[in-house]
């Protein structure tokens, strides 16, 4: 069994945000494998069913961004699971804008919902797929980029994006992490 969840901030306001890109991922992953996101408990909204032969669940934190650990962590207890079933989408500042990074393990990189997720686990070993964002501009603080809407240039690269890290978690699940990164880490094929 996998536990999926996309890191978001609840809220409308929010919903077009580079934050709230594990949402995102998360809802069209739903879509995609015909798992609704109906239950509202556990301090998230998920949803359960089968993927490839393996019982997913697929998870939005109902919290902020920053208490995410505690969804998290409900999710796993409640599942009877453990963090290494745990796949956790996340925006980064750190991986350029349009790329994909697919990780086994690692400090938060300045994330607060990774690090309330570690924090709240009491480890870093859990599969992270983080979806680039890039570097705000010099004017611009992490806190406000992050929260900001994407700008209309940014719309496509954005879409394309969610659909990459849909395509590249379902392939983790069902084929596993080295095939995953070696079919999306990196920049997205021409």
């Amino acid at each position: 069994m996998r536990l999926v969840v996309g890191l978001g901030n609840p809220g409308p306001q929010y919903a077009w945000t580079r934050h709230n890109l594990g949402f995102m991922v998360v809802a069209a992953l739903a879509e995609k494998w015909g798992i609704p996101l109906t239950r509202s408990t556990l301090d998230a909204t998920w949803g359960q069913g089968r993927v490839g032969g393996e019982t997913a669940v697929l998870a939005q934190p109902a919290t902020f961004m920053n208490l995410s650990g505690r969804a998290v962590s409900r999710l796993l207890t409640y599942f009877r699971l453990t963090p290494n079933s745990l796949v956790v989408i996340h925006d980064d500042l750190d991986v350029p804008c349009g790329r994909l990074k697919i990780v086994e393990r690692g400090g938060p990189g300045g994330h607060r919902g990774v690090l309330s997720i570690i924090n709240a686990l009491d480890t870093e070993e859990f599969l992270r797929v983080k979806l680039g964002i890039g570097r705000p501009p010099p004017n611009i603080p992490g806190e406000s980029f992050v929260l900001s809407p994407f700008t209309r240039e940014e719309e496509e690269t954005a879409a394309g994006l969610v659909e990459r890290g849909a395509q590249a978690v379902d392939c983790l699940i069902r084929e596993g992490l080295p095939a995953a990164q070696n079919r999306f880490h990196g920049a997205p094929a021409d």
